[in-house]
């Protein structure tokens, strides 16, 4: 079995080595709506194909109605969920499933939800009673769509509105494709446990480096002042869910932002804020980091906040969050002794397409 799984991280990287080179060529600025349509165009082949490999009794527990309330259960515990998971699909069906994933993110983003799915046999290694839920295997795949015209098969419409889900321990991506032509991948979460394996045949293996990295870098360029507005005290793990503020609200609402306004950034500061957003938007594919990253800078890169709370040395419990008029990122490295990662991406208007929605269903009122 884990033959097979590194071999499916080997297929689907190999198959979209081309987005990863692409991305390195392209200009800033938001998509092109061709290159949108594309994208749902290859999501739909990728679940439509997964289905199709299903036997009718995974297919009944795989796909949901779009208007289901299930579509917006965002939780990243070990918990049961609803779907088919990786450990009940055979090789074929599991490289399926794998490709499925790889239309929604980066070469570089699909690499680390894999990682991040592996470390679930690293815990299995080390708890000699380990929790079903953290299995590399317990990852589930729903789609949420509607019945064909006769009734006779569920499927993803390719001109029309749906969406997908892949989440289990540590991971949830969640994806809305609305007319077959706009897409949005939010919310988006990765976790890793342990954030560094310290021990066994994987010792020295870190599933999300730069997340911690580059934000403590930033927290240590602080100057006194800079400090006084933006460190904060650490939340307490008890009043928060998996130490994020943010929680697994299904919505969250916009706040006054807490932290140093880029405005009052140093210019060398304000590129390394701006190269730690890039870095979480680009987990996902080139198409989906640009139109977030547009929508960003268009609403001010000098309203985006940073807020730190906890040490500034590795192997000492901190958290950050940056936080701008479109979207917030949140970062926790405070349990089991600063080694163990919560990082997730939001979008106040658009997490589970709300706001892609909200216009379609509009425009629909208007043609009536």
């Amino acid at each position: 079995m884990r033959t097979t799984f590194v071999f499916g991280i080997l297929l689907a990287a190999a198959a979209i080595g081309w987005v990863a080179m692409a991305a390195g060529t392209r200009s800033s600025g938001p998509p092109a709506a061709a290159d949108l349509v594309r994208t749902a165009e290859e999501m739909e082949q990728a679940a439509s194909n997964w289905l199709a490999a299903l036997s009718p009794d995974q297919q009944r527990r795989a796909v949901y109605r779009f208007k289901d309330e299930e579509r917006r259960n965002f939780h990243y515990f070990p918990i049961p969920r609803r779907g088919v998971p990786l450990k009940e699909l055979n090789d074929a069906q599991r490289q399926l499933a794998y490709v499925l994933v790889s239309t929604a993110l980066s070469a570089r983003g699909y690499m680390k939800a894999l990682t991040v799915m592996s470390l679930g046999q690293v815990l299995r290694d080390l708890d000699p009673e380990p929790s079903p839920f953290r299995d590399s295997d317990q990852y589930y795949f729903t789609i949420f769509g509607s019945w064909n015209k006769d009734r006779s098969q569920f499927l993803p419409d390719r001109k029309g509105t749906w969406g997908w889900r892949i989440e289990g321990f540590h991971l949830s991506i969640n994806v809305t494709i609305v007319d077959g032509k706009a897409v949005v991948s939010a919310p988006t979460f990765m976790g890793a446990h342990p954030a560094t394996v310290k021990e066994g045949r994987r010792m020295g293996l870190r599933a999300l480096p730069k997340e911690e990295d580059l934000g403590r870098r930033l927290a240590q360029s602080l100057d006194a002042d800079q400090r006084r507005v933006a460190f904060h005290e650490l939340p307490i793990f008890e009043e928060t869910v998996g130490g994020l503020l943010t929680g697994n609200a299904r919505k969250i609402e916009r706040t006054a932002p807490e932290g140093l306004p880029e405005s009052k950034l140093r210019l060398e500061q304000a590129a390394a804020l701006w190269e730690l957003v890039q870095h979480y938007a680009h987990n996902h594919r080139a198409e989906l980091a640009e139109q977030d990253l547009a929508k960003i800078d268009q609403a001010g890169r000098e309203k985006i906040h940073f807020r730190w709370a906890g040490g500034l040395k590795p192997g000492e419990g901190h958290h950050y969050m940056i936080q701008g008029p479109t979207f917030i990122i949140e970062y926790d490295n405070t349990q089991d002794g600063a080694n163990h990662v919560h990082c997730v991406w939001r979008d106040f208007d658009n997490d589970f397409g709300d706001d892609l929605l909200r216009r379609h269903y509009e425009q629909q009122q208007h043609r009536r």
